[in-house]
């Protein structure tokens, strides 16, 4: 009997996904056919050949290509070393492909391996490859590491440091906080021959902004223009946003006049910038006016000017005003992203109105602009939210399909929601999706959904146990 009904539920589920896949197939099969309907029996011209590429004529590498297809980072120092003892002779892509991928799985123990194979056959190197090795290192707060490979370019690699490399080096220790050592880099860097430049001094300037130095920051800047280096838009553009967030508007506009007078023109982050501090400060038909300015002094408006605008509406609350604005920049042609879409939806979904989010969602999909994870997640969170849990399941089944899936929290709450609502096998194939995901419930979740199912049905918390139980 138990048997028997743990089959039938186990069949349903997968009735339900088969039907849902299939409706969906066939939705696209007709959109498909609408399209090209007047298509099908006109005559086709045939292809002209093109001409193959310089990459298409060049004979693969064998362990190239199996590096590419190798997917377990365990592998790829093995897969190197099987192509060595069948007496591949390796060059410099092997290794730098080798490195790049290993260093981006963090397998860092074998990238020293390699390193040793590279200084042993005395293999030739770019900078190139130091240079990414270096920032691998430093996005995994190895600095010790990246400085070691930065001095042994030059002393063991017979690589030829430029300030590409310095200002690497120079960069991850600002970004890892490494204050004292950035400082002491920077001093010793015309003594160690490098000549630095605009993106030397930015770096620098970043720093102190960073640790909310104006007048470090500004010294710098200041050396930078005794020693004529000349300031690029970065330059300035971190100066400004830094002014802007700490409420000096005005002296950031000074700046930006100065900036001007200099033959320097703001680009359109720039203007977004000012914009932004214009808004924080209340002053949003001077920040719209300011953007419309722009084009006068020869930078058009992008989507980043009209996202701080987006933004502070959505902030005040003005969603009619906020839609209206997407409806003028499809007039002046400038398409919408979707950050600017999200932003709305994010407003309307953490106020209770779901479902005006999911028409903002079904619009993009029409106006040919792709849904992201943060999209799909922001509006299943909002059906949640008002406990419109067949509506979250629908966007849900998108969403997978789409190969996005949400947080932890939000499966649990949308299976227990299903089940509260009776939704049984919908709560079941919520389970499922997240034991394929290999998500665990928490205690908590996994207490409600026992008591939920054992009040619908005694033998159902039996078939819960089984979906969710690890393998």
């Amino acid at each position: 009997m138990i048997s028997s009904r743990f089959k039938s539920i186990t069949l349903k589920l997968q009735t339900i996904v088969k039907l849902h896949r299939l409706n969906q197939s066939n939705h696209r099969y007709l959109q498909s056919n609408h399209i090209h309907v007047d298509l099908r029996n006109k005559p086709t011209k045939k292809p002209r050949p093109h001409k193959r590429t310089r990459n298409q004529l060049r004979k693969p590498i064998p362990f190239l290509t199996h590096l590419k297809q190798c997917q377990n980072p365990d592998e790829f120092l093995s897969t190197f070393n099987d192509h060595d003892e069948m007496g591949y002779k390796h060059d410099y892509p092997s290794y730098a492909s080798l490195i790049y991928k290993l260093a981006r799985a963090r397998k860092f123990e074998d990238v020293s391996t390699v390193l040793n194979v590279i200084q042993t056959r005395d293999i030739k190197c770019d900078e190139a490859l130091f240079i990414g090795l270096i920032r691998h290192y430093g996005k995994a707060h190895l600095t010790d590491k990246a400085f070691e490979v930065f001095r042994e370019m030059g002393r063991s690699f017979n690589c030829v440091r430029t300030v590409q490399s310095f200002n690497t080096i120079l960069n991850v220790l600002v970004d890892n906080d490494g204050v004292r050592d950035a400082i002491r880099l920077f001093e010793e860097g015309p003594k160690m021959r490098f000549r630095l430049n605009s993106v030397s001094f930015n770096i620098m300037i970043k720093m102190w902004l960073g640790q909310g130095d104006w007048e470090k920051a500004k010294k710098v800047f200041d050396e930078m223009l005794e020693r004529e280096v000349e300031p690029t838009v970065v330059t300035y553009n971190s100066q400004i946003g830094f002014l802007c967030k700490r409420g000096d508007v005005d002296e950031a506009k000074s700046l930006f006049e100065d900036m001007r007078r200099k033959g320097k023109q703001g680009n359109a982050v720039t203007y977004a910038l000012l914009m932004e501090g214009l808004c924080v400060s209340g002053n949003f038909k001077e920040a719209k006016k300011m953007m419309f300015d722009m084009e006068y002094h020869g930078c058009k408006a992008e989507l980043v000017n009209y996202g701080v605008l987006m933004s502070d509406l959505v902030k005040r609350g003005l969603i009619e005003e906020a839609k209206g604005l997407l409806v003028e920049m499809k007039k002046r042609r400038i398409k919408p992203d979707v950050v600017m879409h999200n932003i709305l939806i994010d407003y309307l979904c953490k106020n209770g109105e779901a479902s005006e989010g999911y028409k903002i969602l079904v619009d993009m999909q029409v106006n040919g602009c792709e849904p992201n994870a943060a999209t799909y997640r922001t509006v299943v969170d909002g059906f949640c939210k008002v406990e419109d849990f067949v509506g979250g399941l629908k966007v849900l089944n998108t969403m997978l399909y789409s190969k996005h899936f949400p947080r932890t929290e939000t499966f649990c709450c949308l299976a227990i929601g299903l089940v509260r609502n009776g939704k049984i096998d919908d709560a079941c194939f919520v389970l499922e999706e997240m034991k394929k995901r290999k998500m665990r419930l928490d205690w908590d979740s996994w207490e409600i959904l026992v008591r939920e199912f054992c009040l619908h049905d005694e033998f159902v918390s039996g078939r819960l146990a089984d979906v969710i139980s690890s393998d």
